[in-house]
């Protein structure tokens, strides 16, 4: 039996369909290409209905990019807001602080971006924008909380955050930006 004749496991889609959606944000594909596309590999049983849909296009080549970002603290607090550059991967380490992260004014050039938080005593808020996905499945609390508001699964041309890590103390909170009632915007 070849590699192609193998059954896929959800990592192998997944991996395939960041790809997809990274050739859509460098515009090799179309909205409607990538729906397709998208909709065969969430589907795919086997090695061969995954290569099918990337053969046309060109080979993944790891970068520097990949490495993650660093931002450290002991006892302050780690805070982007505005317009701020987002890395693919981003890695946050505090002792006593916390991070917020707000995602609505951001430059985002990737369709996943992944954050790994180090929270020993602290908390950390991530603010997406309206449409965009978070799955937190991987952060992990010992005496805190993980909560977040904003849908879990990945969406065709919308970002999606995966949050990993974990607190011991603190809690993580994902949501959309809060509505205000009083102002004119």
């Amino acid at each position: 039996m070849s590699d192609m004749q193998i059954r896929v496991s959800d990592a192998d889609r997944e991996r395939i369909t960041q790809r997809l959606q990274q050739a859509f944000t460098e515009g090799r594909l179309d909205h409607l290409e990538l729906e397709d596309r998208l909709g065969r590999a969430l589907t795919a049983k086997v090695g061969a209905d995954l290569t099918k849909l990337v053969e046309d296009l060109p080979a993944a080549t790891p970068s520097a990019e990949e490495e993650a970002v660093l931002l450290e603290t002991v006892h302050d607090h780690v805070k982007r807001t505005g317009d701020w550059a987002v890395p693919r991967r981003l890695r946050i380490v505090t002792k006593h602080g916390g991070a917020h992260l707000d995602f609505t004014e951001a430059i985002v050039p990737h369709p996943v971006v992944e954050i790994e938080l180090e929270l020993k005593y602290g908390s950390a808020k991530i603010v997406l924008p309206e449409g965009a996905t978070a799955n937190v499945d991987g952060f992990r609390t010992t005496y805190g909380s993980a909560s977040s508001t904003v849908a879990g699964r990945p969406r065709p041309g919308a970002l999606h955050v995966v949050v990993t890590g974990g607190s011991k103390y603190g809690q993580l909170a994902v949501r959309y930006p809060r509505k205000r009632w009083f102002t004119q915007s």
